[in-house]
């Protein structure tokens, strides 16, 4: 299979021959891993029993898709990814908000991925073959994962596909095994025994947002680098949307309520998952579960990979595919190890999804309100100007920014942070809200408000007749 030559350029109307059903195996496939199941076991580690737990996550996905899933979109009609669609609205180079936060997002989730599923297949070899669990052999089991990733990463969204497609299956049969495997230990109630946040509602929140919004919240820049392979002239918009909706809320749901399931049966509680998912193992399930650790890393953490090399592909345009894909790697891995051996997991990963959602979710609604107003329809060409290191063009606006979607985010932006708690920090907003963590919500607003209010009266940019681009070289 050849190594994919595209970047964030266009997609030619006769490569586009991707479908929904491809859409709903990457986004099932890609999902079944340690590095999305890790996320079931944050609410039993914030002190919520089985019904608590499974009622936050799926509140927290069905909302997380009802926001997310039609950006899916805007990448059908550019046929390109989102970060670089969104110059439609940012400006071509102000796009570059969006290619950073993709990165953030990526480059978070590849380094929870390759942490987790390392630590497992560490575990799991220490009781198999007695293996020692020490610091050395997690760097190198860090280490091998992410070389496998790079391969799947390179070779492209081809490759990733089947990778995809394979895992769907093999995947599902692994967890329903683990059900059987786990059921002996298995105890409604909580492992901890007060909740996180003090009281019932604003940890019942806290986890909605931090292990059910977040699932498809991390999605917000990765659904165009799949549906700009799917041509509207065959596939319709609504079966887009809804192939990427059921995508997601299977893709998340399984492996996440999985993640619920075996953290109450190992009796995880706040300081850890990966130890006692694997002490609690039946003999017998551990090859399994050392196969899922593995062959589930490698497809998740592969296709976040492969975003990040787009995305910083994106903002830097001299750089090819391959290169920047490479260079992600490295930082994402760097960032594995100081997350191992520095942080506690479950403040690493409230943080860090609280965090990057509050700044996503503006840009987010930013990108939707424009599709909305432009009725889907944009200027391809318009939209590869940063790239060719050209000029002009209908989404040029100021100098390549679009100044006022660029502040409606910021302003957004700082609003969920000013709003958000983690167990590192707590912005001053908190006391308004009661002390629980609204930020996701008020970010959205305060940046979706403040762009239609600056926007009012505006008409999206025409693409018919839009003036062509200047060939002139001009700096990044």
């Amino acid at each position: 299979m050849p190594i994919e030559q595209r970047g964030v350029d266009t997609i030619p109307e006769e490569e586009r021959t991707s479908g929904p059903r491809d859409l709903i195996s990457i986004l099932l496939g890609s999902n079944l891993c340690l590095g999305v199941i890790v996320f079931g076991w944050l609410p039993p580690s914030f002190g919520l029993g089985l019904w608590p737990s499974l009622t936050a996550i799926v509140t927290g996905t069905v909302v997380g898709i009802a926001v997310t899933a039609p950006l899916a979109l805007v990448s059908l009609r550019t046929a390109t990814n989102l970060s670089t669609s969104s110059g439609a609205q940012f400006g071509v180079r102000g796009r570059l908000v969006g290619s950073v936060v993709g990165l953030l997002l990526s480059l978070g989730y590849t380094a929870l991925t390759l942490w987790i599923g390392g630590d497992v297949m560490v575990g799991a070899l220490s009781r198999l073959t007695g293996l020692p669990d020490t610091g050395v052999s997690r760097a190198v089991m860090y280490g091998v994962l992410a070389a496998c990733t790079v391969v799947g990463a390179v070779f492209g969204y081809r490759l990733l596909l089947r990778m995809s497609k394979v895992l769907s299956i093999g995947m599902v049969i692994l967890l329903a095994i683990g059900i059987y495997a786990y059921a002996p230990d298995f105890t409604a109630a909580a492992p901890v025994d007060t909740y996180l946040l003090g009281s019932f509602w604003p940890t019942w929140l806290l986890a909605a947002v931090a292990a059910g919004l977040s699932g498809p919240v991390a999605f917000i820049t990765l659904l165009g680098d799949y549906t700009r392979y799917i041509s509207p002239a065959k596939h319709s918009s609504r079966k887009v949307l809804w192939a990427t909706g059921f995508g997601l809320l299977i893709g998340l749901l399984i492996p996440q309520l999985f993640g619920t399931y075996t953290a109450l049966a190992a009796r995880a509680g706040a300081e850890d998952y990966a130890g006692p998912l694997v002490a609690a193992s039946p003999l017998w399930y551990l090859v399994p579960l050392l196969v899922a650790a593995a062959a589930g890393s490698v497809g998740n953490a592969g296709l976040m990979l492969y975003s990040m090399g787009l995305d910083l592909d994106a903002i830097v345009p001299k750089a090819t595919r391959t290169k920047a894909t490479v260079i992600a790697a490295a930082v994402a891995t760097a960032f594995v190890f100081v997350g191992s051996f520095e942080w506690n997991v479950q403040s690493a990963m409230t943080s860090f999804v609280l965090v990057l959602t509050a700044i996503g979710t503006p840009w987010a609604v930013i990108t939707l309100t424009g599709y909305v107003r432009c009725r889907g329809q944009y200027d391809a060409d318009a939209l590869q100007v940063f790239n060719r290191r050209s000029v002009g063009g209908i989404y040029w606006y100021r100098n390549g920014w679009n100044l006022k979607a660029t502040l409606s985010w910021a302003i957004g932006a700082g609003v969920g942070l000013l709003a958000v708690t983690t167990p590192f920090y707590e912005g001053p907003l908190l006391a308004l809200t009661g002390g629980v963590d609204c930020s996701f919500v008020l970010s959205g607003l305060a940046g979706g408000l403040v762009y239609a209010a600056l926007t009012a009266g505006e008409k999206a940019p025409v693409t018919a007749g839009a003036p062509t681009a200047s060939e002139e070289p001009v700096a990044a």
